[in-house]
């Protein structure tokens, strides 16, 4: 049982989102420059440690997926772990 009172696996059975999970705290952080221009800010968020388990979780179920099923192509290199424009060249 999570810290909010729902377990993770209810979620992915149900496949419903808590609230909770979803929401995140947005912190402007100075960059340079004028302190008085907001486009010398960036947005830093800060998310629930249970939405980032599921989203890993879920990350992992898919991953799975596409390669177990060969979804993608092994010649895609582009958006794959370990693989680059680099290692594409040499192939």
């Amino acid at each position: 049982m999570g810290l909010d009172g729902i377990h993770p696996r209810q979620s992915w059975l149900t496949r419903e989102v808590p609230v909770d999970w979803r929401l995140a705290n947005v912190t402007p952080i100075y960059k340079k420059g004028w302190k008085e221009d907001p486009g010398n800010y960036r947005p830093v968020s800060v998310t629930s440690v249970l939405g980032k388990v599921m989203e890993q979780i879920i990350l992992s179920a898919i991953t799975w997926h596409v390669q177990d099923n060969q979804v993608i192509r092994p010649s895609q290199h582009g958006f794959r772990k370990d693989r680059s424009c680099l290692t594409n060249l040499i192939t």
